[in-house]
């Protein structure tokens, strides 16, 4: 019997299911078996049938939906055209990762594998459910379930009996080989092709949107920087809508940027190109040929956090005993919760790492550049204005993220840290851009009233929504919007003033700490129960909520629940199964984020 050819399919929105995948893959490289890494969408889905070994990784994100890069697999896989046997030929698995602090924990994982079965594919093992809340992180699952699924392939496999992998400390070939040109010191052209008229941009043709402002709208004594921030996109065919996202890809600063290059001893200058080793494609973001600066600036994410699969790869090349001894400890399993407290505790950076390990990172080849580190992914921004009210312009509110750790620096988002950096008055700046929808839809019908809760920056899409109702003349509006002070952070607030004044929304605020009690949103959500009622019981009014995942949305959804009790006298059961209908039915929306 031959040996099986290992497929491994992700979803993924943050890079995390492929790093996964990659790191299943080099265990069969290991193993010396043959094998493909794609994400879903890039694959032929009505191939499957022919597959003999498939393992899909899969991330979970909102409120249990698919990764942006597997939706198209996702809605022909659930087709119910597709006959019921039509994979019994197929030996599979399904690893999910998700966050059980939201409730629709691992959601597409779970779905998948059960559709899987329907469709008579022969599950190896139980689907795999990591949880990005565990002590240990997700490798608390992902190991053994990776054990548990290598011991099914080699117990269906017999041939592979013979097979002895390779060490863990064995360096296997890069991905991709750099061939340096000589002499060739050219700038790679970082102008973008601009979309036609015919064509709307993408992800791999994104526009070239030109920076109009970027105002702070925080009072400069008050802790955090806040960006109203403002695109023009004459020209680009970008339609949106409320409740629509902007994405981009942000630069690494300069001065990463230049200490990358120094520790690795890389001529920003130096032009190369990129072949394969395997049957992985050279990124379609990637110019061929392309310059060290391009790679690092825009593609390598060198400020991330580094995953256990960076500190595996970095041991292969330690010849210094002290840093190879502990580099392992962190590959290893046992040595996960060192890890967590010299990595993930402090938000340690991949280029921090680099420069504790000197010795180490000396023996880098630049071939490994591409596995060592992933690619940065591309950053959502929900939009906070109307085409109707600004034509030919994007805006978006952004908190620039800044918090301090043990580390000596700073810790800072690495977007919101570039978005800020931006100046127009320093010249013109052009920011590569494109729009997806939204997961908020919002009613069509005049007379259907929306009532949303959008604390902080949470009442961007919001803002979007209300400038495109008010220019519809749908003026059934109720928002309530938290922040700490009525006077350092009530973001667009003579722009709801006037909404008041002209009868087109209902505003209620809670500024938590402008007194000695501190008051939230839910609490205004509670003291307008009779409102909130009739609204929703005899207008089938929409409700909303959106900003971060933490508490906010648990607590705001108990305090609807709760006027349900108290004003349509039900009981704890027959509110919680009236929140419930009202999600089926979209006349409950929430997008929060972490």
């Amino acid at each position: 019997m031959s040996k099986p050819t290992v497929l491994l399919l992700y979803g993924s929105q943050t890079g995390t299911a492929h790093d996964t995948a990659q790191r299943i893959a080099r265990q069969a490289q290991r193993r010396h078996l043959q094998f493909q890494v794609l994400p879903l969408d890039h694959y032929n889905v009505a191939n499957l049938i022919s597959e003999s070994l498939v393992v899909f990784v899969c991330a979970t994100t909102g409120q249990g939906d698919p990764p942006d890069n597997m939706k198209s697999f996702w809605r022909f896989i659930f087709r119910k055209s597709l006959p019921v046997g039509s994979l019994s030929r197929l030996d599979c698995a399904v690893l999910g990762l998700g966050d059980s602090s939201y409730p629709k924990f691992n959601f597409v994982a779970k779905k998948l594998h059960k559709r899987l079965l329907q469709l008579g594919a022969n599950m190896l093992l139980a689907a795999g459910l990591a949880d990005d809340q565990h002590d240990l992180g997700s490798d608390a699952v992902i190991d053994p379930w990776c054990k548990s699924f290598w011991e099914k392939v080699f117990a269906l496999h017999p041939s592979l009996a013979s097979v002895t992998p390779l060490r863990d400390d064995e360096l296997l070939p890069p991905t991709f080989t750099f061939h340096l040109l000589d002499d060739v010191k050219k700038k790679t052209d970082d102008r973008l092709r601009i979309p036609t008229e015919q064509t709307v941009p993408t992800q791999s043709l994104p526009f070239p949107a030109r920076l109009v402002f970027n105002r702070r709208v925080t009072d400069v004594s008050h802790f955090q920087d806040v960006r109203h921030i403002e695109f023009d996109i004459t020209g680009s065919n970008i339609k949106f809508a409320a409740g629509d996202v902007v994405m981009m890809y942000p630069c690494n600063t300069s001065d990463n940027v230049q200490q990358f290059c120094e520790l690795l001893r890389l001529d920003p200058e130096a032009s190369f190109t990129l072949r394969p080793t395997g049957n992985a494609s050279v990124p379609a973001r990637l110019p061929q040929p392309c310059n060290v600066l391009h790679l690092v600036e825009r593609f390598l994410d060198i400020a991330a956090v580094p995953r256990r699969s960076f500190f595996e790869l970095l041991s292969t090349f330690a010849t210094n005993e002290l840093e190879k001894e502990k580099l392992l400890e962190f590959s290893s399993a046992e040595g996960q919760d060192d890890l967590l407290s010299y990595c993930n505790r402090p938000r340690r950076s991949a280029l921090e790492v680099l420069a504790d390990f000197p010795h180490t990172t000396a023996e880098l080849k630049a071939d490994y550049l591409m596995d060592l580190f992933p690619e940065i992914q591309p950053r959502s921004f929900s939009i906070a204005s109307s085409l109707q009210v600004h034509p030919d312009r994007l805006q978006i509110l952004v908190a620039v993220v800044q918090y301090k750790t043990k580390l000596y620096k700073p810790r800072r988002g690495l977007c919101s840290t570039w978005l800020s950096s931006l100046d127009p008055a320093q010249g013109e700046v052009f920011v590569p851009l494109w729009v997806q929808k939204g997961t908020m839809k919002f009613p069509k019908d005049k007379d259907t009233p929306v009532i949303m809760v959008g604390p902080g920056t949470g009442v961007a899409p919001f803002r979007s929504a209300l400038q495109e109702r008010s220019a519809e003349g749908k003026h059934a509006n109720v928002l309530f919007f938290g922040c700490r002070s009525e006077t350092k952070d009530f973001y667009f607030r003579s722009e709801w003033e006037d909404m008041v004044k002209a009868g087109r929304l209902t505003l209620s605020t809670a500024f938590s700490r402008d007194q000695e009690e501190k008051v939230y949103v839910q609490h205004r959500v509670r003291q307008n129960a009779e409102l909130l009622w009739d609204l929703i019981v005899n207008r089938s009014a929409c409700f909303y909520i959106a900003g971060s995942a933490k508490d906010m949305p648990t607590s705001v959804c108990d305090a609807l629940k709760e006027a349900f009790q108290q004003e349509g006298g039900m009981s704890k059961e027959e509110a919680e199964q009236m929140l419930d209908a009202m999600e089926r039915r979209g006349q409950f929306q929430s997008e929060t984020w972490s």
